[in-house]
């Protein structure tokens, strides 16, 4: 077994250990996702009662949305949370004194994020199973290369997230939870881009999400995704994967550089 793979591993299993002996980071992890799923669940039925059952696909679209949506969202807080876990109980110097690289920081987020989205994945298909009649077999196996692509951008996110946060200190941390939501409506995560005006229109289609989304509702139709489309989510996500991990890469450096680093151990 390689020193990087025991690095990786034992940073792996310090997240995850956090949960365990946490209730509250426990709770966390199933309590917001199936929130919005109960909400936004029974609101659809309601205004599908109101529509009189004309409206039969809306919770379909809307609950395979939310569930997809939740795998991005899980995916950038976990990374971006597992550099703020290390300010919070100020153990960010005993890393940077420890022979641990950044690269093996990242893959050991990167696998924290994977489970944590995992688990709220199952958890979240089971509700949606049990309280709507909602499968999300019936995306086909499309959902699978849907839902990797959802977490690569929600990497993505959160490299360059902890890059700011590495940069700016306390100050950023507020964009930790407000840069997915600002990227929420341009992703078209509940109705087709279409619907949003020319100027936004613009904007969504430089995003894998909308792409991604996109493809997840003609799937739902019973329609299959066009190549083209897979070629804009592969190529999109690539560019800001490699946007975050150069973001992330040159505020660590700077911020050593600066001595930054040890001041967010103490602040």
């Amino acid at each position: 077994m390689s020193q990087s793979f025991r690095r990786i591993s034992a940073i792996f299993q310090r997240y995850v250990l956090l949960h365990r002996r946490s209730l509250i980071r426990a709770f966390d992890i199933c309590f917001w996702p199936v929130m919005d799923l109960l909400i936004w669940g029974f609101v659809t039925m309601y205004l599908q009662q109101l529509a009189g059952g004309s409206a039969a696909q809306v919770i379909v679209f809307l609950i395979g949305a939310l569930i997809s949506w939740d795998i991005h969202y899980r995916g950038q807080q976990a990374v971006t949370i597992s550099l703020m876990e290390e300010i919070w109980t100020r153990n960010i110097v005993n890393m940077l004194i420890a022979p641990i690289r950044l690269w093996e920081w990242i893959a050991a987020s990167f696998l924290y994020a994977t489970l944590k989205v995992g688990l709220v994945t199952l958890i979240l298909c089971v509700l949606a199973k049990t309280l709507y009649a909602f499968e999300i077999v019936r995306v086909g196996w499309t959902f699978v290369p849907l839902a990797a692509s959802l977490l690569l951008f929600g990497w993505a996110i959160g490299l360059l997230t902890a890059g700011l946060l590495l940069k700016f200190g306390y100050a950023a941390e507020a964009l930790i939870w407000g840069i997915p939501f600002l990227l929420q409506p341009f992703s078209c995560v509940f109705y087709p881009v279409e619907s949003l005006p020319h100027w936004a229109q613009r904007m969504a289609r430089c995003l894998p999400s909308t792409y991604a989304f996109e493809a997840l509702r003609a799937s739902l139709r019973g329609g299959t995704v066009e190549w083209s489309v897979w070629g804009w989510i592969v190529g999109l996500n690539v560019s800001y994967f490699a946007l975050g991990l150069g973001c992330l890469i040159w505020c660590f450096q700077d911020a050593r550089a600066a001595g930054r680093l040890s001041r967010l151990g103490q602040e």
